[in-house]
């Protein structure tokens, strides 16, 4: 028998309260539906936008298990939420996506070995523990590479570019001699991203295939239509699609990817990221349904909604100080302005995005 839905007046339960929170409590109050919001920050910008909210240690399992008994489902907003974590709340209440999905994004190492046991195509990468490894990495994946920690890292934080051997040991020392990877560098016309969106009854929905560009590790645009050829979109449909179906997904699943020089459609997968993602906020004002609320819609067993766009879309993040340039942005036609409500513009912090629709082509 198929489980019945979640009802309006129901809760979800949120781990996190950063933007991503902020946004998914939005569209939930759209459906009806209640949000409340663990952080281990005072203020977190999703507090403003919750019914209940919960100060504590991602760490506290007492906490956490405690706040799953009060809500009806458990979703993350970001995926370094701790295994232990996971399976405290899942002893008190089903948490979506599955358990198995952070684990696999947690560990780069992981991830990289779980996508390409799909038989999908990865950079050339190696396990580094310590100097030896390193050296021996190098000689797998050639120079220049990438050493990545395998945990923790976000918004290139955790890495660096090693273009010579000498720079190999330093390299170590600023990652902090944490367990690592080494990744082959990828030569790439552009990088896309896919956001798909599976229900519980395992029907899959693809929003369109996405072009990105980061400025400092750290996404500054998304614009969709992405410029590629119609068979690099499904091909790249197809390994999201495989991706979330080999973990039992349920809610939207953000999949990276380089489109690589050479025959098409060359497809090379970064990473992926199993929640919500940056790259897809143009869907709160060029869709109908858009991520936040489709993800709401698969994780309380509710019908999956559109996926389709009805503008084509160029999202801008404001970064830092960007974003005191809201007076002009909201006077601006044919743009959406989202803000996070964040008391601190620092360098580097995303402080909220702004999309520019223009009728579809």
């Amino acid at each position: 028998m198929r489980e019945a839905p979640l009802p309006p007046g129901g809760t979800i339960g949120i781990l996190g309260g950063g933007q991503l929170g902020r946004m998914l409590s939005t569209a939930a109050s759209r459906l009806g539906l209640k949000t409340h919001i663990y952080s281990d920050e005072n203020d977190a910008p999703a507090f403003d936008v919750a019914a209940k909210t919960t100060i504590g240690a991602y760490d506290d399992e007492a906490a956490i298990a405690g706040f799953a008994r009060v809500v009806d489902i458990v979703t993350c907003e970001f995926e370094n939420v701790p295994a232990s974590t996971l399976e405290a709340a899942g002893r008190a209440a089903p948490v979506f996506p599955p358990p198995r999905a952070f684990a696999v994004a947690q560990d780069r190492l992981v991830e990289k070995e779980f996508i390409s046991g799909l038989g999908i195509q990865v950079a050339p990468f190696a396990a580094v523990d310590d100097i030896a490894s390193l050296k021996r990495a190098i000689s797998l994946t050639k120079l220049p590479a990438i050493l990545k920690t395998r945990r923790f890292g976000y918004d290139g934080k955790g890495q660096v570019l090693i273009r010579e051997q000498s720079e190999a040991e330093a390299s170590l020392q600023t990652i902090g001699d944490v367990p690592a990877l080494l990744e082959g560098m990828v030569l790439f016309e552009r990088e896309i991203s896919v956001i798909v969106v599976r229900g519980k009854d395992g029907e899959l929905r693809y929003y369109d295939a996405i072009e990105n560009v980061h400025q400092g590790g750290i996404l500054a645009t998304s614009t969709v239509p992405a410029s590629i050829p119609d068979d690099v979109a499904y091909a790249a449909r197809e390994i999201a699609g495989r991706i979330a179906n080999a973990l039992s997904y349920v809610g939207v699943l953000c999949v990276e990817m380089f489109q690589c020089e050479g025959s098409s459609p060359n497809l090379v997968v970064n990473e992926m990221a199993p929640r919500v993602h940056n790259s897809g906020h143009w869907t709160l004002d060029a869709c109908l349904v858009s991520q936040f609320e489709n993800h709401i819609r698969a994780i309380a067993g509710w019908p999956l909604g559109e996926t389709s766009r009805h503008s084509d879309a160029a999202m801008t993040n404001l970064i830092g100080d960007d974003v005191n340039s809201w007076p002009e942005l909201a006077a601006a036609e044919g743009t959406g302005l989202h803000l996070y409500g964040k008391a601190e513009a620092r360098p580097g912090r995303k402080m909220g995005h702004y999309t520019r629709i223009v009728p579809k082509r």
